[in-house]
């Protein structure tokens, strides 16, 4: 009999369903494909202005990107724990409650998977980082019983949550012919997240592992805070942040905080907003700058600039360099990003990642070297500066790479089949 369970990897950037038909095979993926026959589906909505049509996904950022009308949304699991939670947004002239928004996207979600299963799928693992929200256990609790309520309301009966890169580690025993000390490194676009774990091929089909897992750690930085601050320090000053008004005062940086993370751009096009800025502008020192940071919100052309920061990111990861165009902004306005401007850009928020590793094996009792494997996930994984500075603490270990985006899905899809089998 198949199993109606499946596993869900809701992430920041991108979102999987995995699915293991009867049982899964490490050379065959369990991952679902979701959109045009990819297993991956970006976390984003686009809701258009001039008829009742929504995109996700893909989609949804070339429709924006297009400059079709509309409201598009993106990074929606950084509402989870937050106070925004509770409140609403502006869709089409309305309100729309940010609850309502994360339920449209997992339904979607789920919806895709079985239109590719063809079949109903009842019951569900769901990622989840270590910690939704740091240093609150109130919230980080409020978190993850939020999302599964909106589990059970787009269908799911039975719902459980498993620690993502416990799952990414589920994924990669499947592959191992011997016991290993792995730790699971997993940078997503809202979280790092570790687990420290013996895996063996002779335990890989047991459902209670509790005594494998040496140790769990976490901190709320992900690719969206690389780019966030690679957006402040490389490009937003072109804008005129860190610029001067007539006063001998700063121009307030508020404005380019909320620009530069995706959950928060729209917050700058509110009416009171743009008033507050034509005052700024009026009251500057270099007004062009300020116009430029004018054009960019009366176009709502936050989130491009963010989309153009993330593939810089992406670019100078892999290339060394990347090109960034601003031509809507002003006719062969362009700025050059190189390795060194990102490392400069993101060393603080790396330091604290690489600190976290370094207290998770303390907590463990654990020496780097006694560490077999460093096991890298996630999409934010194959950021330079941050494999550097994690493989230097474990130098004596293996350095694996899985999937980045479809390790924890598969993961998942292992877990759901013991926990729910057929």
């Amino acid at each position: 009999m198949i199993t109606s369970a499946c596993g869900v990897d809701f992430g920041t950037s991108n979102s999987t369903v995995g699915w293991c038909r009867t049982q899964c095979h490490p050379q065959a993926s369990p991952l679902l494909a979701l959109e045009e026959g990819k297993p991956t589906l970006p976390s984003a909505i686009f809701f258009h202005d001039d008829d009742e049509d929504v995109s996700h996904g893909r989609a949804a950022l070339a429709d924006y990107l297009a400059g079709y009308d509309g409201r598009l949304m993106r990074s929606m699991k950084s509402l989870l724990g937050s106070s925004l939670m509770d409140g609403t947004t502006e869709v089409r002239g309305r309100p729309m409650p940010f609850r309502a928004l994360l339920t449209a996207y997992i339904r979607e979600l789920r919806d895709r998977a079985q239109g590719d299963a063809k079949r109903v799928f009842t019951q569900a693992v769901f990622g989840r980082p270590v910690f939704f929200v740091d240093d609150d256990a109130a919230a980080d609790k409020l978190a993850e019983d939020t999302l599964g309520e909106i589990a059970r309301d787009v269908g799911f009966a039975d719902v459980a949550f498993q620690f993502e890169p416990l799952a990414a580690a589920f994924d990669y025993e499947s592959r191992i012919q011997s016991e290993e000390l792995v730790l699971v490194v997993d940078i997503g676009g809202g979280t790092s997240d570790f687990s420290l774990v013996r895996l063996s091929p002779a335990r890989a089909h047991l459902t209670e592992r509790r005594d494998d897992i040496l140790a769990n750690g976490g901190v709320h930085i992900g690719g969206t805070d690389f780019d966030k601050q690679f957006s402040l320090t490389a490009v937003m000053p072109m804008l005129g942040l860190g610029g001067e008004l007539v006063s001998g005062k700063q121009v307030p940086a508020m404005p380019y905080i909320h620009l530069a993370s995706w959950h928060t751009i729209n917050n700058v096009y509110t009416r009171k907003m743009q008033d507050m800025l034509r005052q700024v502008r009026a009251e500057a020192v270099d007004k062009d700058r300020l116009d430029l940071l004018l054009r960019l919100v009366q176009e709502r052309a936050g989130h491009w600039l963010a989309h153009q920061m993330e593939q810089a990111k992406i670019g100078v990861s892999d290339n060394g360099t990347a090109d960034v165009s601003l031509d809507r902004l002003a006719q062969g306005l362009s700025v050059s990003l190189t390795r060194a401007d990102l490392d400069r850009a993101i060393d603080q928020l790396v330091t604290k990642v690489d600190d976290t590793v370094g207290t998770l094996l303390t907590d463990a009792g654990i020496r780097a070297d006694q560490v077999d494997t460093v096991f890298f996930t996630g999409g934010s994984s194959r950021v330079p500066l941050l494999r550097e500075r994690i493989g230097a603490r474990l130098a004596q270990a293996r350095h694996v790479e899985g999937d980045v985006f479809g390790s924890i899905g598969s993961g998942l899809a292992l877990d759901a089949a013991r926990r729910f089998p057929a």
